[in-house]
């Protein structure tokens, strides 16, 4: 199984900024995507931002210009660094993993426990 362990969610002002992190452990063969995805009260979860193990990062217009995604291969870590934020931003933000176990097996979809962020106006 692989196991999606996410930290630094919290309060923030409008204009401040938010790191978050989210570490990938178990029997993992290989990480393929990795990424964030938010859900706010009442709406559905929506993509906030992913990562290939290489190649073309992918944002959600809402984000783009004030959101940054990386990644840590040999860590299987992925970051959102969170800058201008918006009362817009408030969600519970998830981290996401699609993931093999082993060299022959398919490839699975992950989800961390999610991570509360809220931002002030």
């Amino acid at each position: 199984q692989v196991q999606l362990v996410e930290s630094g969610g919290g309060l923030a002002q409008a204009g401040g900024s938010l790191r978050l992190s989210c570490a990938a452990s178990g029997s993992i063969f290989r990480v393929n995507s990795m990424g964030w995805y938010r859900q706010a009260p009442g709406k559905q979860r929506e993509l906030v931002a992913t990562v290939p193990s290489s190649g073309r990062l992918n944002y959600a217009d809402s984000v783009k210009g004030r959101f940054t995604i990386s990644r840590d291969n040999a860590k299987n870590t992925v970051y959102l660094q969170m800058n201008s934020l918006k009362p817009e931003d408030t969600a519970v933000y998830y981290c996401n993993a699609l993931a093999l176990l082993g060299r022959f097996s398919p490839e699975n979809t992950y989800w961390g426990q999610g991570t509360q962020v809220t931002v002030s106006s």
